[in-house]
């Protein structure tokens, strides 16, 4: 049995897509981000980063408990635990790994600050929106035009490099907005094509309901946002 901590940022719909096209039985436990509940010591001793997801496998290596966060390394702990996912081929895996470390590198952080500026940032901050507006432009295009070329980011099969990617590209209708999404047909037909996968349909529907059981962003208390975001009385410069 898998244990996952998390709520409905993307980062953690990963895990979830994830545990349900693997099959793989699981249970939630909430962590309640914006109201700070990712900084008590019993959430840190499971990541000292305090970041959201983590799994706790109690079937890991060697039959033993084993813990793993950051959702990238999720995502591969689980392929290879179940043989799926991540093809065998070296040369076919290495292409699904180099779009899965594009989804960590560039299209979360990117579109992490881009919503980070446009939801939290007080004003005067144009130089920010617009440099990770851009960015999340650029990335966009590149993912747009590799997937006119294949079905899927790592080619002809759907991978954890999909896995990991979707989730912030399906969010492309609202941020950036509608305008920007019609410019990126292959991310749409893409992103179709995932959306109607059963595994996808349940996944998206645990989330909603974790998120039914956390605080929304925009009811978090000062105070919360001021430690997640490192600012305030919180800030070290």
């Amino acid at each position: 049995m898998i244990t996952l901590y998390g709520m409905g940022s993307p980062n953690v719909v990963k895990v979830f897509v994830a545990l349900e096209e693997l099959a793989l039985a699981y249970t939630v436990q909430p962590v309640d981000v914006f109201a700070g509940k990712q900084f008590d010591a019993a959430f840190l001793a499971l990541n000292p980063n305090a970041k959201a997801p983590v799994i706790v496998d109690s079937d890991g290596p060697g039959g033993k408990p084993y813990t793993v966060f950051e959702s990238g390394a999720i995502l591969l702990y689980l392929a290879e635990k179940t043989g799926k996912l991540l093809p065998a081929d070296r040369a076919a895996r290495f292409d699904v790994v180099q779009w899965l470390m594009t989804q960590m590198s560039t299209v979360g952080p990117m579109f992490g600050q881009y919503v980070h500026f446009f939801r939290f940032a007080p004003p005067g901050n144009e130089y920010s929106r617009s440099r990770y507006a851009t960015q999340v432009h650029r990335v966009c295009e590149v993912i747009d035009r590799r997937l006119a070329a294949v079905p899927y980011l790592g080619g002809s099969d759907y991978s954890v490099a999909d896995v990991a990617t979707y989730p912030w590209l399906r969010l492309l209708p609202t941020l950036p907005g509608q305008e920007a999404a019609a410019k990126l047909p292959n991310i749409a037909r893409w992103v179709a094509a995932i959306n109607d996968r059963p595994a996808v349909k349940k996944a998206l529907a645990a989330v909603d309901a974790v998120r039914a059981q956390t605080t929304p962003f925009d009811k978090a208390a000062p105070v919360a946002l001021d430690r997640m975001f490192g600012r305030g009385e919180y800030a070290t410069a």
